[in-house]
């Protein structure tokens, strides 16, 4: 069994941080979105990969490799524009062959992995098995509506009366079948192949398609609110393990992970959280859910459930929150007077200011 895994996307939900990155690679607790997705499928016995690349292609090459250090055998499959998901199937038939294979949104984040997805659907012997989950708001999601065998008989796609509180989640299993299905939907109305028609028509055509409900915790990271839940919920269960350097001035409680190299002085840190390496705190506030990347600076700063990427510095700034930081940006406090805020912003950014 193979699996295809899908990091062509451009995080417009994300800019203007994925002006510069691709969104797959924004950090979870310090480590990469995308990381998380290949470790679970190598966990559940694939190794070779396909991926699927577009304009930051090279920022994927370039994090990912040749796959050896997840234990992974990786070939790379540029797409020319987003055109669908289904257009991805139809590009990589090539690598593909006439194995079953898992597809996998690369932005996708899913605690609890997918070895039993996989092992439902090969011993299930399925055409296609997709991953649901129960959502609040279905109509923004494409839906599923089953029967009485948990069997997929309609799909809606971000419906306006759902039929069901069922969403698909990014995760799929496929037989060869649906090759043949993407070669014969037609582009929607926004100009590409969808998934979902390509599995309505196995469902038609009388295929057999499955659904398997999520058993962890599921998010799609498209949006600032999903990344720092993603980030919390990792958090949750990390371990202390402080290998820097901590100053006898300074207050640690709770789970953090201090990365080799980090250095604390005269600082309050409440886990749980975790600071990079060579990042070094002063005279500052660490609360939790807080993620802090390596190289960073912190200095007469406070921060809670916030993610600061590598390379940036936070200095003289009471109280920030609720907050995603890029790389290599930095924030500071404005001395003078009159009391004004002194900002320079890119494109799609989102500032909130208290007047």
């Amino acid at each position: 069994m193979k699996a295809l895994v899908l990091a062509g996307g451009r995080g417009t939900r994300l800019r203007p941080l994925t002006h510069t990155s691709a969104k797959q690679l924004v950090p979870v607790a310090n480590k990469p979105v995308l990381y998380y997705g290949l470790e679970a499928i190598r966990d559940a016995g694939i190794t070779s990969v396909g991926i699927i690349i577009g304009d930051t292609g090279a920022d994927i090459r370039e994090a990912v490799g040749d796959g050896s250090q997840f234990g992974l055998d990786v070939t790379y499959i540029p797409q020319e524009a987003p055109l669908g998901l289904a257009h991805c199937v139809l590009i990589a038939q090539e690598f593909l062959g006439q194995e079953p294979f898992v597809m996998y949104l690369g932005d996708n984040f899913l605690v609890g992995g997918i070895s039993g997805l996989v092992d439902a659907f090969r011993v299930g012997g399925y055409d296609a098995q997709i991953l649901l989950t129960k959502v609040d708001e279905p109509q923004f999601f494409g839906v599923a509506e089953l029967g009485p065998q948990n069997e997929i008989i309609a799909l809606q796609e971000k419906p306006a009366h759902p039929r069901s509180d069922l969403a698909i989640v990014g995760v799929y299993s496929f037989s060869p079948a649906i090759h043949e299905a993407v070669r014969a939907i037609k582009p929607s109305a926004r100009g590409e192949l969808e998934i979902t028609e390509a599995i309505q028509w196995l469902i038609e055509n009388g295929y057999s398609v499955h659904s398997h409900m999520v058993t962890g915790y599921w998010k799609d990271t498209g949006r600032l609110k999903d990344i720092l839940e993603c980030n919390r919920i990792v958090l949750e269960l990390i371990e202390p393990d402080v290998r820097g350097t901590v100053d006898g001035l300074s207050e640690i409680t709770g789970r953090v992970i201090l990365e080799p190299g980090a250095v604390v002085e005269n600082s309050i840190l409440r886990g749980p959280i975790v600071v990079g390496a060579d990042t070094k705190v002063t005279s500052s506030y660490i609360g939790p859910f807080t993620s802090i990347g390596s190289n960073c600076l912190l200095q007469n700063s406070e921060i809670e459930y916030s993610i600061v990427l590598d390379g940036s510095s936070v200095h003289g700034v009471s109280r920030l929150a609720h907050s995603l930081i890029g790389r290599n940006v930095e924030v500071s406090c404005a001395a003078g007077v009159p009391n004004t805020h002194q900002l320079m912003v890119g494109d799609h950014s989102q500032i909130q200011v208290r007047a």
